[in-house]
């Protein structure tokens, strides 16, 4: 597996990744006992994103990377040392900062692996250990799975509104950041695209790079078919000409003239890319141009501020574009900023080693958390086409016979589904056991799914396991008491 860019763009940690709440926090555990407590924290989404039922996971490669070089160096001592509560008196006492100093991730924690398709409510990712450990750790882990998946998401419907056409990722100049432009071209690989613009992402992650020229190199010479030329000689193996800079059927016929010449070079015309008007009619007239001159194979390629509905609604009117290559929509989110994942403390040990479940409570029940120890069952029928999400707590995991959505309405189980766990071991205490697949395979994988899941029953069915069900019931009810388990 490809290094990812953690330690390639940024300093060898990344513990300060955090909020300063998080650091007082992690202070007020250290003062009152409670730092070695154990808990359980759970990250997830509340609800899936671009209106569809599920979203597709990623980010864990990044996660990982993190919290492997988890540690507070030198200098991030020194700048926590300097900080000043209201009275200019230094926030935290040197003791804790030696704590910080010498503390090593020991977590244990499991996660969904990434190109899986997941549902609101469903812990992505499980962290159990030590709660200053757990709790330090949550803005990086939000940070690096919400907007991975939310990129991952909106290129699989890119890709599937393309309907087996290759996508590629065109949007780093348009990203929030170099790091967001490379975070992006990873998510939009694993979520479907064939291939991305960005070379530091094709450095760093083995991703196919593609890309033509841009209308500078046109304008950089005296006239397009001197410039086409140039270009020609200068990359016969790998040409492709962007056609629109002047006249754009103008631009087409001098990109064939060129081609004629590739060819008597030993050469082929790989493509023309159009990347403004009207690329329907353009399209069609570019193909019937191509055919005629004895260009059929010559890929016809489209940007220009596209997204899955724009893809989807050219396709329809019968353009005849071969390539689709999609950038600011892509690599933004396009009309969603941001995943709302969350971080919710689920469970923590008391005093004497016994689990205390724990629930974040709400007037608006979309915001109530879940309480307990989770893990996920993913059942499929013989087809092993998907057929229910159930989230349960792993003491009661061996009663299952029913689950109830977040609408209340229960749905039994058929006893001749597989099941499958969708949580998966990543770190044991602190230590990593988890083989990281490579980034060609979470994208297989992640294509997999999301075929897959095309020939489920809509809507799909996800919850609670009953038990648990009912545990949440009885925990939001103020006059219940709930005992804690051991």
């Amino acid at each position: 597996m490809k290094s990812s860019h953690i330690p390639n763009l940024y300093h060898n940690n990344l513990a300060l990744a955090a909020d300063l709440y998080h650091l007082t926090m992690a202070y007020g555990f250290w003062k009152n006992q409670l730092y070695d407590r154990k808990a359980v924290f759970q990250l997830y989404f509340r609800k899936s994103p671009f209106g569809q039922s599920y979203a597709i996971a990623a980010g864990l490669g990044l996660v990982i990377d993190y919290l492997r070089r988890f540690e507070f160096s030198t200098s991030d001592i020194q700048y926590l040392g300097s900080l000043k509560g209201a009275d200019d008196q230094p926030l935290f006492e040197i003791a804790f900062l030696n704590y910080l100093q010498r503390l090593k991730f020991n977590c244990d924690v499991v996660a969904v692996p990434e190109g899986t398709i997941v549902f609101p409510n469903e812990p992505l990712i499980q962290v159990t250990g030590p709660v200053i450990q757990a709790q330090i750790i949550e803005s990086a882990l939000l940070s690096l799975v919400n907007f991975s998946t939310l990129i991952a998401t909106k290129a699989g419907r890119v890709v599937q509104a393309a309907d087996g056409d290759p996508v590629l990722e065109f949007g780093m100049r348009r990203a929030q950041g170099l790091d967001g432009g490379l975070t992006a071209s990873r998510a939009a690989y694993i979520g479907g695209c064939d291939a991305t613009s960005n070379l530091l992402a094709g450095a760093n992650y083995g991703i196919p790079v593609r890309g033509t020229h841009a209308h500078s190199w046109v304008m950089a010479f005296d006239d397009e078919p001197e410039a086409f030329h140039a270009y020609a000689k200068t990359l016969p193996n790998n040409c492709t000409f962007l056609v629109d800079t002047y006249d754009t059927i103008e631009g087409i016929q001098n990109a064939i003239e060129q081609g004629k010449w590739l060819r008597s070079e030993g050469h082929e015309l790989q493509g023309i890319r159009l990347d403004s008007g009207d690329l329907n009619t353009q399209s069609q007239i570019a193909r019937k141009m191509l055919d005629e001159a004895g260009f059929p194979n010559t890929a016809i390629i489209a940007s220009d501020n596209l997204d899955e509905a724009s893809i989807r609604e050219l396709k329809a009117n019968g353009a005849k574009i071969n390539v689709w290559g999609v950038g600011t929509h892509l690599v933004t989110g396009g009309q969603q900023a941001a995943l709302g994942g969350v971080y919710k403390l689920a469970a923590i040990e008391d005093e004497v080693g016994l689990w205390q479940y724990r629930i974040k409570k709400s007037a608006d029940t979309n915001k109530m958390s879940n309480p307990g120890i989770h893990q996920v069952y993913r059942y499929v029928d013989q087809a092993q086409i998907p057929q229910m999400d159930v989230v349960f707590d792993v003491a009661d995991q061996e009663t299952l016979l029913s689950m109830v959505d977040f609408q209340g309405q229960k749905h039994a189980i058929d006893p001749n589904w597989q099941a499958s766990k969708l949580l998966t071991p990543i770190f044991k205490a602190g230590k990593l056991v988890y083989n990281a697949p490579t980034i060609a395979d979470i994208r297989l994988h992640s294509l997999n799914q999301q075929r897959l899941f095309a020939q489920t029953e809509l809507p799909y069915r996800f919850g609670l396991d009953s038990s648990l069900y009912q545990l949440k019931q009885e925990m939001a009810n103020p006059n219940a008491k709930v005992d804690g388990m051991s």
